[in-house]
């Protein structure tokens, strides 16, 4: 068995040392803000009519905004038709990793965590068992302004929307978009439904849907396959400071984890996550009973009046977590992206940074094209977007939820020894646990180096088991430690596509060209 798992570490760290360095630098534009979104009934900017758009966007959440900015400011034509243009209430959304903060600065858009009392985020300090350690993300190659941010949600998106609607060629409107107009399989816009119940339609030769987590609209754009492992229930903390400022706090509790992060500088964001699809009611007082008797024990005792207090104070709200791989149908005219098109278990924050690398992903393949029309041989190029996107978003997917089974408490002794190990692992600190953490923060997202440290972890857990003298009985937990991180990891990469994950230069999209105009 020794042998074997050798023999496969090596050759992981092998292809891993051969793997090219992902280019992570960008250039940075700056827009002056507009004080508010100009949209009047029909929208802005744009005149109306059929014809009158290159680009159709379907929602302006934080994928859509900051793509109707980035495609408006390499002169495209584009049309934002989002449902609700006030500002967002979530409970998610709210954490932006280092990698996806640079993303930002390449698409132009930093200045968007300005003004909204964004908060620096700097590293994880992770709990276990009345222990903690402290993991710092390594910026230490980058500019001082890079780290992570954490914010309300809503403003930020409000921030991307209001500097959309500066650049004259994009036109936010305001209206639900019900149906994708088809037309001998080929998409030519959508029909929508205004704030004022208007039924009217748009056409542009391309439409990208962009309507998030409850997408209406990608059932005949894609396989969606949604698994609801837990759900988030959602506090705020008020008057009261993290043990370490600047900081995520992520407290691995039983069943499963509780995460703390600041969201202003006066208010601390509380995820308390609750296995499985139904949660506790709130209107009984279900919901108030299990926190104060289940998890209140658990929390920091830095934090736990305020926990109480935010309790006690009522304003208890539930997001279900979603996690679905990304399973295109290739369709003429169409393109799904965000939420809608690929999810994962919000537990490390990598939403944001998977959305705004596949933008950039997608700005790049358009840049060369001054036509948009042909439409089949436009899908036949857009294929190579989900080669290209795949190294980072897959290896952002596959830790979020490999992540989540291995922090959540468990009966079986093998996941608990694993558990034990990664909280382990990751407080050696220095180099050792410098690389997790690199791919957690989306500054190093390779997946090869992904697998590489998953199984470090598991061989780590394996090596504290048999010392100092091995018994019959370690050997076999040590063994099924090993099977069961397998069985954690591969079936995440099998439904991430194993080829387009670790040898995107042998799918044939990766070379398509840009079509001739």
């Amino acid at each position: 068995m020794w042998v074997v798992l050798a023999c496969l570490l090596g050759l992981v760290l092998f292809l891993y040392r051969s793997k090219r360095k992902t280019e992570m630098d960008g250039d940075a534009g700056m827009i002056r803000r507009n004080e508010s979104l100009k949209t009047t009934g029909n929208g802005c900017g744009l005149p109306d009519g059929a014809g009158s758009s290159d680009i159709i966007i379907v929602g302006a959440g934080v994928a859509g905004s900051a793509l109707a900015y980035t495609l408006g400011k390499d002169g495209r034509r584009v049309h934002v038709i989002e449902r609700d243009l006030t500002e967002p209430d979530r409970i998610v959304g709210e954490l932006l990793q280092p990698g996806g903060y640079l993303k930002l600065i390449e698409l132009g858009l930093e200045d968007c965590v300005n003004e909204i009392d964004a908060q620096r985020v700097v590293g994880y300090a992770l709990y276990k068992d009345g222990r903690d350690t402290k993991l710092s993300y390594p910026l230490e190659s980058f500019h001082s302004d890079v780290a992570g941010r954490s914010f309300h949600n809503g403003r930020f998106i409000q921030r991307m929307r209001e500097k959309a609607a500066t650049l004259p060629n994009v036109r936010l409107e305001q209206g639900t978009v019900t149906s994708l107009l088809e037309e001998k399989g080929t998409i030519k816009g959508v029909q929508y439904k205004t704030k004022n119940g208007e039924e009217l339609t748009a056409h542009a030769p391309l439409t990208i849907v962009c309507d998030g987590c409850f997408s209406n609209l990608r059932r005949s754009l894609c396989n969606p396959k949604v698994d609801v492992p837990s759900c988030f229930v959602g506090l705020v903390l008020e008057n009261c400071q993290l043990p370490h400022a600047n900081h995520g706090h992520v407290i691995l509790s039983d069943p499963s984890p509780v995460l703390f992060y600041p969201i202003s500088s006066t208010e601390i964001r509380c995820l308390v996550d609750v296995p499985g699809q139904k949660v506790p009611s709130i209107s009984n007082g279900d919901m108030a009973h299990y926190l104060k008797t289940v998890v209140a024990p658990q929390i920091p005792p830095e934090l736990h009046d305020a926990f109480m207090a935010a309790i006690e104070k009522g304003n208890i709200r539930t997001m279900p977590n979603r996690s679905m791989p990304a399973d295109p149908h290739p369709t003429p005219g169409a393109l799904l992206m965000g939420d809608a098109f690929n999810m994962r278990h919000p537990l490390t924050g990598g939403g944001m940074t998977v959305a705004l690398s596949d933008i950039v992903v997608l700005r790049n393949l358009l840049r060369p094209l001054q036509d948009l029309n042909d439409a089949s041989t436009l899908c036949k190029y857009l294929e190579s977007f989900y080669t290209l996107r795949k190294p980072v978003a897959s290896t952002i997917n596959t830790l979020a939820d490999a992540l989540y089974k291995v922090f959540s408490a468990s009966p079986d002794q093998a996941r608990q020894e694993m558990r034990r190990a990664c909280f382990d692992y990751l407080s050696l600190g220095g180099a050792v646990s410098n690389g997790p953490v690199s791919l957690l923060s989306g500054l190093n997202p390779r997946p090869l180096s992904l697998v590489l440290h998953f199984f470090a972890v598991a061989v780590f857990g394996v090596g504290r088991l048999l010392l100092p003298f091995p018994s019959p009985k370690r050997v076999w937990l040590g063994a099924r430690l090993i099977s069961g991180a397998s069985g954690i990891i591969f079936p995440i990469i099998k439904a991430e596509g194993v080829r387009q994950m670790f040898f995107p230069a042998i799918v044939p999209a990766y070379y398509r060209a840009p079509p001739a105009n």
